[in-house]
């Protein structure tokens, strides 16, 4: 085939390799013909290439690139030249964006090295394939920035094939290709179509005939010797009286002591708000105890709720104050049913706070209007009611061993409100209630976590 330039006639035509067809320049490498671009001319800014219009020009340069061997690498070590490994990158590298290739991003699509992908950026580089936009950052202690590149088409790829362009710099676009070259650039274009996927390696086993008289064995007489056939009425039914044979089920990991206080850990960390931002090594040490007790990360968030203690001076980490919280959660729930009622009142204080905050909301504001015009007018009149209100006598409730018996019917809201902020100011005063009026009746007046609280209280000091 005439070629569109005298210098793209090389000598020595490189044989030996059926897969390869000939193009313009691909022939074996020579020392006059060397493809190769200096460190200096891998930048955007100094190359002589041009950017590729498409991916899939550009993976036509590369296959040309490839399959010539024109280019030989600098470097004694690593690759010899580029192979089927190189195209599989390209191809990564094609279908991105942003030509942005992070180097552990490639080893793990591809499966290599992160050494195997430096090797062959470094050749698509050195081959004029691709160029420097900005160098990557390989700074310890900082964050690492990955390397921006330019897909680029050699100008030896032009030249060869005969390509006409306009333009100048990298910013050239062909407009023309020489007649002669026509059906080398359409074989190169299916070669760029084509997906290249990893060889798998093939087992020894595998590529050898089997000796036997299906697979053409070396001999042709049956080792049977001169067996007959049964006869028809020996023959079987074809069923079988064994079972179907299971695959084996693999058993499944039990953790040991160690390996459920982490478990347990993580769970809390995930269940608990307070413990989002807790180590995990430093919760799994912490809740130890109740984790070679057998106990559950919902029972762990109940007895954190039910038996809280009030702030202590000093903790800051939230390791601290889960320490403090579990102190002695062994000794007064001691058994799986004790901690089911603990989690059981647990939920029920949750359902009843929040009934209690959705009746509270409806009976203060109600539902509300829903017509913007009247919301205007509510909150007029809003603004016109007098902010000071006429202060009322405070009433303090005294409850003793004298008073006489009461229930919590007897008392208003605002006279329950006033017993629970009393109470939270002197915890002694829900242990009066417990005597007066039963331990039921106080849990509905000061609720469960404070009477909880209080019975901790009272053990711990005892």
């Amino acid at each position: 085939m005439p070629q569109a330039t005298l210098t793209c006639q090389l000598d020595n035509p490189a044989t030996g390799d059926s897969s390869r067809f000939s193009l313009p320049g691909q022939r074996s490498h020579s020392t006059n013909a060397a493809l190769r671009v200096v460190p200096n001319a891998q930048w955007i800014g100094t190359t002589t290439g041009r950017i590729a219009t498409c991916a899939h020009s550009w993976m036509q340069s590369v296959h040309w690139v490839v399959g010539s061997g024109l280019y030989v690498p600098s470097r004694t070590h690593g690759p010899r030249g580029m192979n089927q490994t190189t195209i599989r990158i390209c191809q990564e590298i094609s279908a991105l964006s942003e030509c942005r290739p992070g180097i552990g991003y490639l080893a793990r699509k591809l499966g290599l090295s992160e050494r195997a992908v430096q090797y062959h950026l470094d050749m698509l580089r050195e081959a004029g394939l691709l160029a420097y936009r900005s160098k990557g950052t390989r700074i310890t202690g900082t964050i690492r920035q990955a390397s921006v590149y330019e897909r680029l088409i050699p100008a030896e790829f032009d030249t060869a094939l005969g390509i006409r362009t306009v333009g100048e710099g990298v910013q050239r676009r062909p407009v023309g290709i020489a007649e002669e070259s026509r059906s080398t650039i359409g074989k190169l274009a299916k070669k760029a179509a084509r997906k290249v996927r990893r060889s798998r390696s093939r087992k020894p086993s595998q590529g050898k005939g089997r000796c036997t008289p299906m697979q053409g064995g070396t001999s042709n007489s049956s080792s049977a010797g001169t067996t007959t056939s049964p006869t028809e009425s020996k023959l079987d039914d074809g069923t079988s009286d064994f079972p179907a044979q299971k695959s084996p089920k693999k058993a499944r990991r039990t953790l040991n002591r160690v390996g459920r206080r982490h478990q347990l850990a993580r769970e809390l960390i995930g269940q608990v708000p307070w413990l989002g931002n807790a180590n995990p090594d430093r919760i799994a040490w912490v809740a130890r105890e109740v984790a070679d007790a057998g106990w559950s990360s919902t029972e762990v968030a109940a007895c954190l709720d039910q038996f809280a203690l009030g702030p202590a001076d000093g903790i800051r980490r939230p390791s601290g104050v889960l320490a403090r919280r579990l102190r002695g959660a062994t000794r007064i729930l001691r058994t799986p049913q004790a901690r089911q009622e603990c989690v059981q009142a647990w939920r029920d204080s949750q359902q009843a706070a929040r009934s209690e905050h959705d009746r509270a909301q409806y009976e203060t504001f109600g539902p509300g209007p829903s017509s913007a015009s009247v919301q205007r007018l509510v909150q007029e009149a809003f603004r016109r009611i007098p902010t000071q209100q006429p202060e009322e006598p405070d009433v303090m409730h005294e409850i003793t061993a004298e008073s006489p018996a009461m229930t919590l019917e007897d008392l208003s809201r605002d006279e329950v409100i006033d017993m629970r902020a009393a109470a939270a100011k002197d915890p002694d005063l829900i242990g009066m209630v417990i005597d007066l009026m039963g331990e039921n009746q106080a849990r509905r007046l000061y609720t469960n976590t404070a009477v909880n609280r209080y019975k901790v209280s009272q053990e711990i000091s005892a």
